[in-house]
């Protein structure tokens, strides 16, 4: 399929799709008048990507584990070395501290909202 249809069927841009060819992240086979060709393989593959992605792992992460995905959107470690653990656990460990800080800030913005609404409140009645 051509990336214009690729892009269709995964709502990503082509923009983003020729990055990730670009990082190694997909594949595409080049036909004689110089268009990629992806195969149907590549609509499973980049949903896994968006996911990671979302999820908050760097492509170069993402890339380390990409052979490890063997079944569409799955994740199977059957060799997974004690340094891609490691790399996955600090990994892991970074996104639990950004997470504590976002619920920090949220709480935060949550009580200023109170304070506000409450003085807006008494100072109308």
């Amino acid at each position: 399929m051509r990336i214009g249809a690729l892009s269709a069927r995964t709502g990503t841009p082509r923009r983003l799709l020729r990055y990730y060819e670009e990082q190694g992240l997909i594949a595409a086979e080049r036909l004689p008048n110089g268009y990629r060709d992806y195969h149907e393989s590549n609509v499973d593959r980049v949903h896994q990507i968006r996911g990671l992605l979302d999820a908050g792992l760097p492509t170069r992460m993402i890339k380390r584990i990409l052979p490890c995905l063997n079944r569409p959107r799955a994740i199977h470690f059957p060799d997974a070395t004690p340094e891609m653990l490691a790399a996955l656990e600090a990994e892991r460990d970074r996104l639990t501290r950004r997470i504590d800080t976002l619920r920090h800030n949220r709480d935060a913005i949550s009580g200023y909202l109170e304070t506000v609404r409450a003085q807006r409140c008494s100072v109308n009645h």
